[in-house]
């Protein structure tokens, strides 16, 4: 039987973005689908798309009024659309009239660390822990004893991730990230690069991540 072929996949996104958490379920689908394919090494990449975003967080309606300058019933469309297509593989957004936008710095640092972590695999459920806290819960991704707690829901030490969220640890690392990949281009997310070379954008369906992933493993 042939091995599965060996992919390395950064997943670069942000907490706080609905189609990271459609574009990530959708991948993780397509992974299902090709377990005897491929092999995926996925690392999650720093993008904030509200780095100035202040500590009390903003209404979700009133951002993106003034950021993309959507009417109250275009933004109800938006969420329709999005709520539709996380349902489709298997993510529940919620909470969405009533939810707030977040920096989420924080929650990126804590990501980086978890990423250290043992064998290193517990930076995936931590990332998909944290989509669920936001979208789904409705929680506060930029309070330190959430994300500890969330940490501590993925089998993460939560005292040790509060300790890193109490002090600076990682946000060189974090700031230098974000700068490479916005100065390779990325302005928009998600954006999931294959082997460090090939870039798919958006949340797309499963079978495009799966089309996409299936004819690289074969090149590769």
């Amino acid at each position: 039987m042939t091995e599965p072929k060996a992919l390395r996949i950064d997943f670069v996104s942000d907490v706080s973005c609905p189609w990271c958490a459609v574009g990530l379920a959708s991948l993780e689908r397509a992974l299902d689908a090709l377990q005897d394919e491929v092999r995926a090494e996925i690392h999650f990449q720093p993008f904030e798309l509200n780095p100035q975003m202040a500590p009390e967080g903003e209404d979700v309606g009133e951002h993106i009024a003034k950021k993309y300058g959507m009417s109250p019933a275009q933004l109800a469309q938006n969420q329709e659309n999005i709520r539709q297509r996380g349902a489709a593989v298997g993510f529940t957004f919620a909470h969405q009239d009533t939810r707030r936008i977040y920096n989420t710095f924080d929650a990126h640092r804590l990501l980086h660390w978890a990423g250290e972590q043992g064998d290193g695999q517990r930076q995936h459920p931590l990332k998909r822990a944290l989509l669920t806290a936001y979208f789904t819960d409705g929680q506060d991704v930029s309070d330190h004893a959430v994300l500890a707690r969330v940490a501590g829901s993925v089998g993460l030490d939560a005292a040790e991730a509060a300790a890193v969220l109490g002090s600076d640890r990682y946000a060189e690392a974090v700031r230098r990230d974000e700068q490479f990949f916005l100065r390779a281009g990325i302005h928009s997310v998600p954006a999931i690069i294959i082997n460090q070379q090939h870039l798919i954008s958006g949340g797309q369906p499963p079978e495009v991540f799966e089309q996409a992933l299936r004819e690289l493993a074969a090149r590769s």
